[in-house]
């Protein structure tokens, strides 16, 4: 998906090129408004990538040291944890980031939490949190 991304952002950006190579007055000024959404596309694209690996190396960081939860959790047909019974897990988590707010294993552990129960967007944001405190530690 990403490269299906990249090579769009490349070609808006060379017909951004082509509308302000035609030296009308409309065509540059629709060019270098053009040419603004390849800028922005590619550093969330950036940010995005980062924040995947970052993310990555701290899951198996934290499983190289026996830190990650068991995962039996009932499954759907899709193969997603049942979100109803991670619901019923989720509190020991959440506990946890409670006692120790600085432990980037507690909060990460809560971000895996909050992604089985299918809370996505706090997943992200837990995640995002538990990579601030590794950075720091």
């Amino acid at each position: 998906m990403a490269v299906l991304l990249a090579i769009y952002l490349v070609a808006v950006a060379q017909y951004a090129l082509v509308l302000i190579g035609t030296g009308s007055g409309i065509g540059v000024a629709l060019g270098v408004a053009l040419a603004v959404l390849p800028v922005i596309g590619t550093w969330l694209l950036i940010a995005e990538i980062t924040f995947v690996l970052r993310g990555e190396r701290l899951v198996e960081r934290l499983g190289s040291e026996g830190g990650l939860p068991v995962d039996d959790l009932p499954r759907l047909p899709s193969g997603r944890p049942d979100p109803e019974a991670a619901d019923k897990q989720f509190p020991a988590y959440q506990a946890e980031v409670e006692r120790d707010p600085e432990s980037w294993r507690a909060w990460l552990r809560l971000a895996l939490a909050y992604d089985a129960s299918a809370d996505y967007k706090r997943a992200r944001w837990a995640t995002r949190h538990a990579i601030r405190l590794a950075r720091g530690a």
